[in-house]
């Protein structure tokens, strides 16, 4: 309870982007493409336990790439529910490209506000990062999700009922926790990219 003429603030949503991967450190367009953690990634997971491990969640959800996975069983949640709804943004024939390469055929190209040929839209990212939301909002506490940099950044927008294009501005590092509540109704952003 918070003393009075406080805000009554609820963290509800806590994001975790997974470790560094070899295409996370190398600013390649990541999402199928199922790559293992690095050293780095591995050793910034384990990072994560401190923090987590002191909070009690409804529930702890994980896209199925093996990189959030991992990230998540490091973390200390080697039960983490599975929920294809959290995978990263597909990007088609983008993927394990960086921006400047795929700059050099589409000047200007950003996922955010542009087509990736075989991939996602933003309309099909924004229908399954809804259903996140919807199942936190449902939770009877804090959730916990694992999973990306598109797709987390994606899920903080949608959370606060902006468009995904959005997400453009909040960077997200690997090995980071940030965390979404409510304050008297409105649904905010409590802490952004924290490293543990």
């Amino acid at each position: 309870m918070s003393p009075p003429g406080t805000a009554e603030v609820e963290d509800q949503l806590w994001l975790v982007r997974h470790g560094e991967t070899e295409w996370s450190r190398n600013g390649r367009h990541t999402s199928t493409t199922d790559l293992p953690l690095t050293d780095v990634g591995v050793a910034g997971a384990r990072t994560l336990t401190g923090p987590l491990a002191a909070v009690d969640f409804a529930q702890v959800l994980t896209s199925p790439r093996q990189r959030a996975r991992l990230t998540a069983e490091l973390a200390g949640f080697p039960d983490a529910e599975i929920d294809a709804d959290l995978a990263e943004w597909a990007y088609g024939d983008y993927e394990g490209l960086t921006t400047v390469q795929i700059r050099e055929s589409v000047p200007g190209w950003s996922v955010w506000t542009h087509d990736s040929p075989g991939g996602e839209t933003a309309a099909q990212v924004t229908e399954r990062l809804d259903r996140i939301v919807a199942r936190a909002r449902a939770a009877t506490g804090k959730t916990l999700v694992f999973a990306h940099g598109h797709s987390l950044r994606a899920l903080a927008v949608r959370w606060l009922g902006l468009d995904v294009s959005e997400g453009r501005r909040f960077t997200l590092d690997t090995s980071t926790i940030s965390m979404l509540g409510v304050d008297r109704g409105t649904q905010v952003v409590r802490r952004w990219n924290v490293q543990p």
